[in-house]
Order: C-alpha cells, then sequence, then structure tokens
C-alpha cells in the first residue's frame, strides 16, 4: 500500500497570490522528498481552528503569511530565539512530541538573498528600513547581525519606529524617526517594508533621502516589479530589487527545518523571476 505523501501548507488572507506552492513543489523534486503543499486561505478569526485541525488531520507543517504571523505566537507550545525576538511566526514544526514549535525564516531569508544572491555588502553601511510593523521586526535583528554602521526605523507614527529601535538596541546601532526626520539623511541601503505597495502606494520617504541610496530592497514582490523599485529605479537608484530573492530562500529554511535538507535555490529563483 502507498504511503500517503507528507502534507505541509502556507495559510494567509488573501493567499491565490501565493507562489509557495510552487515553489516547495520544485525542492521537492529536485530533493526526491514525498509531499504535498497547498494554499489555505483563512480568515483571522479562524486561524486558531485552521491551524489545529491541520495538524489534527495529519498535516507535518505550516507556513503563514499575512495577516498571520503575529497571531500564531499564542498558538506556539515553544518558539525558536528568531521567532521569539521577531515576535513573529513564519513557519510551523510539529515536534516529535506532538507539540507546534514556531520558527522565523524570514530574516535570514533576507540576508542570504542580500549576501549570496545580490552581493550587497551591509557591513558599516548606513541602512535605512521602512516600516514599524511585523515585516520589520522579522528582519531587524539579521541585518544588525550584518554589522552596519547605523540602521535607522521609519515610520509614518516615529514614536512607533522609536519604541521597536529601543526593543532591538541591544542588537546593534539602531534607532526610531519619523519619514520627515530623514530629509538630510544619507543611507547606502533602503529596505522597505512597509505595506504601502499592497494598495499600489510608495511610503513617504523624502525623494532627495531615496536618490542618494546605492541600493534599494522591497520586501514584497510582484509580477515584473513593485511600485517601490519603481519608483527608486526613476529616481536614479541603480540596483533595485524585489523579495523574490527572499521568499525563495525563507522557503528553503523552512523546508531545511521541516525536511532536514536544504534545496539548492539558484534555479527555482531563475524561474520564478522568468
Amino acid at each position: 500500500m502507498k504511503r500517503t505523501a507528507d502534507r505541509y501548507a502556507v495559510i494567509g488572507h488573501p493567499i491565490a497570490h501565493s507562489r509557495s506552492p510552487w515553489i516547495h513543489a520544485q525542492f521537492a523534486q529536485q530533493t526526491r522528498q514525498d509531499l504535498l503543499y497547498s494554499a489555505i486561505d483563512v480568515a483571522p478569526k479562524d486561524l486558531p481552528a485552521a491551524v489545529r485541525d491541520f495538524f489534527a488531520q495529519g498535516g507535518c507543517g505550516l507556513n503563514l503569511t499575512v495577516p498571520h504571523k503575529q497571531a500564531a505566537l499564542a498558538l506556539m507550545d515553544a518558539l525558536s530565539e528568531a521567532a521569539r525576538i521577531a515576535g513573529a511566526v513564519n513557519t510551523i514544526v510539529r515536534e516529535a512530541t506532538g507539540g507546534l514549535r514556531g520558527e522565523n525564516t524570514d530574516g535570514i531569508g533576507l540576508v542570504r538573498d542580500l549576501s549570496c544572491n545580490l552581493g550587497v555588502d551591509v557591513t558599516g553601511r548606513r541602512v535605512l528600513l521602512l516600516g514599524a510593523g511585523g515585516a520589520a521586526r522579522g528582519v531587524l535583528a539579521p541585518l544588525l547581525a550584518l554589522a552596519p554602521s547605523a540602521l535607522v526605523i521609519a515610520n509614518r507614527t516615529a514614536e512607533r519606529a522609536r519604541e521597536l529601535s529601543q526593543l532591538f538596541a541591544r542588537f546593534g546601532p539602531v534607532q526610531g524617526a519619523g519619514y520627515a526626520q530623514l530629509e538630510p539623511e544619507c543611507f547606502e541601503l533602503i529596505v522597505n517594508a512597509t505595506a504601502a505597495g499592497l494598495q499600489h502606494e510608495s511610503p513617504p520617504l523624502p525623494v532627495s533621502t531615496l536618490r542618494r541610496a546605492q541600493v534599494c530592497y522591497d520586501l514584497a514582490y510582484a509580477r515584473g516589479t513593485t511600485q517601490f523599485a519603481l519608483w527608486a529605479r526613476e529616481c536614479g537608484v541603480a540596483r533595485c530589487y524585489t523579495g523574490e530573492g527572499m521568499l525563495v530562500e525563507q522557503a528553503a529554511e523552512s523546508f531545511l527545518l521541516w525536511r532536514g535538507v536544504r534545496p539548492e535555490t539558484a534555479a527555482v529563483l531563475a524561474a520564478l523571476r522568468s
């Protein structure tokens, strides 16, 4: 009797746009792993029941995306250090005991894309992180671990950015500010962690600050490009990237946690971009 393939999924709301099922299918084929990976649309109010039911029915692991990453914290039996620091979970591992362990692979996904795929050197550079929500929290500690000379968090509500900077001050030189305070500042790398692109908008970043940047990276991804990356390119920024690489790299880290093998990402990323 043929064994049923192990089941994994990504939960979000909305989720129809997700490329994660395709990415994990490529990983499974490459590593010869017998698994099925699907996308499940779950409204926020239904998240606890959806997670419980998925694992009760034999599911082996979950990814979580907007808007569930922070809400999932309360559903975990244990948290990895990365998830605890980020205050968000994007990967759930079912342990041998049956308990659920929350992980966060977003930060390492971004760092691997910047450092390994794009050749962006963060060490000793000034970095501007736009946004102070869950996406920003997930990448802050890994970015600071690369030893930038300074990292500034900018947010529409400056107080929220300052509060976040205080939470992460032990990891490196970080401070919070409002967008209006950025006018005279210069940053080599600007990372957009806002949700503005979901509304086809750009964050209220001073154009003068954007034009001085050498590299801009949008955590979001879209067919073609994103609103922020397009704006940066129009302002003369030489190197503009979107989050496909981060998506593939964080997925590979999730796959490693679940299956014990890390797939090669280069060919999958090239196919995704094409």
